[in-house]
């Protein structure tokens, strides 16, 4: 037995991989002895009722060491394996022997301590295509497998990460974060404040149980029917931390990621016949009306409004630009047409941040009765394929009564010079703008700390559209 579920050991021929069924000796307990040369220790506890599809975790090292969240997902259905290291071809034989023989997922969820993660990440970068999610805790990595973490974002595959923040290998957590968020990656991380490298795990595991139990019933998400068979997909999140006390570990912790945030799917897409490229930020439900946001700089996960927009099930669409001309403005007709036929609604907000605000201007000055209003966040009107820019072409939006929404910080030296002006040579026009000033902000951070203004001064002028 192990914590009260049936327990299964084997030993395993590292030559020969044949696994041979034993008895754990009473000195063990519910630990397990090293193996002898020339053989691998290997384990298997099942759950007294194997849930749908019978999911099940790997350990890779440190058998019984933490095991709390184990024991949660055996109670859940969950089949419990163990082989003892290092990833070879003893852990392909384990994986043939626990998918065929057993019955078992074909897609295992990882939990790695230290070392643990390291061999975790070998595995998964190994066999990406394998892989249900990974839980890393102080994790150790191999630079091998860090090169190689772009692969198991590509298979979608999500990730944990608990750490100490004085652990003298949290850095390894720093650069799998920064990579698989580059490459489309789902990370969540949990960072306890002032613990070293031990404890592991929680004490409170509903965390960690949540994230491989919610991980291992996900199924194969569709694409939106507007999405074109040839696409790529990636995950787009909030990237702002929390700090907050946790009372069942005593101490802060900074959490981060789509496991304590909302998480959307971005999709990028060509027309036929097209080079450039359209992305595609989808809410989790899409607002009646399908509105969207139009522009041709990409939101990041520190984008509040954007990311507000979204949980009010917008939809944010990045045009098409090249590395020598930026927007590809007939293009941005067609893919305007393509999405509107789609139902799409006729008139999109038009918003950019910094000088991507004034290429958004152009489009909207071109095809006023297009726009819902254009927002932009400590915007510089300049265009680089305006023949006129747009600071000296504000009146056929003015005409057409398109509203403008400006959001600046009052120590943006761009204030005066370039949303002022906007606004007296606008209202001179007969046109309405709303401007935003946040005190003692620069020109960074881009958008407003809080993002309620703004997304209810859009929402009123969409309404009012209606």
């Amino acid at each position: 037995m192990w914590h009260g579920f049936d327990r299964y050991d084997f030993v395993m021929n590292e030559k020969t991989l044949e696994l041979t069924p034993i008895l754990k000796t009473e000195k063990e307990g519910m630990g397990a002895d090293a193996p002898q040369p020339g053989t691998r220790r290997c384990i298997v506890v099942v759950p007294k009722k194997a849930a749908p599809g019978n999911p099940w975790t790997w350990r890779g090292c440190y058998w019984d060491h933490e095991p709390w969240a184990e024991i949660e997902l055996l109670k859940k259905g969950f089949h419990v394996a163990y082989i003892t290291t290092n990833p070879d071809e003893t852990w392909d034989a384990w994986y043939q022997f626990l998918t065929g023989k057993l019955g078992l997922s074909a897609k295992p969820s990882f939990i790695g301590m230290s070392r643990g993660g390291a061999n975790a990440y070998t595995w998964g970068t190994a066999h990406p295509d394998k892989v249900t999610a990974i839980y890393a805790d102080n994790t150790g990595l191999s630079h091998q497998s860090l090169m190689k973490v772009d692969l198991l974002a590509k298979n979608n595959v999500p990730l944990l990460h608990i750490c100490g923040s004085i652990d003298p290998i949290y850095e390894n957590t720093i650069n799998i974060e920064h990579l698989y968020k580059a490459n489309g990656g789902s990370i969540s991380v949990l960072v306890k404040d002032g613990p070293s490298h031990h404890p592991h795990s929680l004490r409170d595991v509903s965390i960690i149980v949540d994230f491989i139990e919610r991980s291992a019933a996900a199924k194969e998400e569709a694409a939106p029917s507007f999405i074109p068979g040839r696409h790529t997909k990636a995950a787009f999140y909030c990237e702002k931390e929390t700090y907050k006390h946790m009372p069942s570990e005593k101490v802060w912790v900074t959490t981060r990621g789509p496991l304590f945030t909302p998480e959307y799917n971005k999709y990028s897409f060509r027309l036929q016949g097209r080079l450039n490229y359209l992305s595609i930020y989808t809410p989790v439900k899409a607002a009646q009306g399908m509105p969207w946001v139009y522009r041709c700089d990409h939101p990041t996960g520190l984008s509040s409004v954007d990311l507000a927009l979204l949980e009010k099930g917008f939809h944010i669409v990045v045009g098409p630009t090249t590395t020598s001309t930026g927007p590809v403005v007939e293009q941005w007709n067609e893919f305007y047409n393509y999405l509107t036929e789609k139902g799409f609604a006729k008139k999109p907000v038009l918003a950019g941040r910094g000088a991507a605000t004034g290429e958004m201007y152009i489009w909207a000055i071109n095809n006023p009765d297009k726009v819902a209003c254009i927002y932009g966040e400590n915007p510089i009107m300049r265009s680089s394929v305006a023949k006129v820019q747009p600071m000296d072409d504000l009146k056929p939006l003015a005409d057409a009564n398109v509203p403008l929404i400006h959001a600046c910080g009052s120590l943006d030296p761009n204030l005066d010079s370039q949303t002022r002006e906007v606004e007296k040579r606008y209202r001179a026009l007969g046109g309405n703008i709303t401007v935003l000033v946040d005190k003692d902000r620069g020109h960074y951070p881009l958008s407003p700390e809080n993002p309620d203004e703004v997304v209810g001064a859009i929402l009123k002028t969409i309404s009012s559209k209606q």
